[in-house]
């Protein structure tokens, strides 16, 4: 089940559990779109992927127990520990490589 983790591991801007600004990795790694395209040129600077929008958790639950309710985001702040003049030599070194291909 996905932490939906509450900020941008890059600018730590807060990205609530309804957030449509959220992207994140096939290792969860999250980042708001402003950083995925400005920064990160949709490479995660982790594990070299690529980036989806993050799925929206339903605050009701429209079936027992399967909602935000029940199964809350995490509210664990993560933060990466790269600088972002590495973040944009990561990601300058295999961006031009589709994420299918990485």
């Amino acid at each position: 089940m996905l932490e939906i983790r509450p900020n941008c591991e890059c600018c730590d801007i807060d990205l609530p559990p309804n957030s449509t600004e959220a992207m994140i990795c096939s290792f969860e790694c999250t980042f708001c779109t402003r950083c995925v395209t400005d920064i990160l040129a949709n490479v995660c600077p982790n594990c070299g992927g690529g980036f989806m929008p993050r799925p929206i958790r339903p605050t009701i639950a429209r079936r027992t127990g399967v909602s935000l309710a029940h199964k809350p985001a995490s509210t664990m702040r993560v933060h990466t520990e790269y600088s972002i003049d590495e973040l944009r030599d990561f990601a300058s070194g295999i961006k031009h490589i589709r994420p299918e291909h990485r």
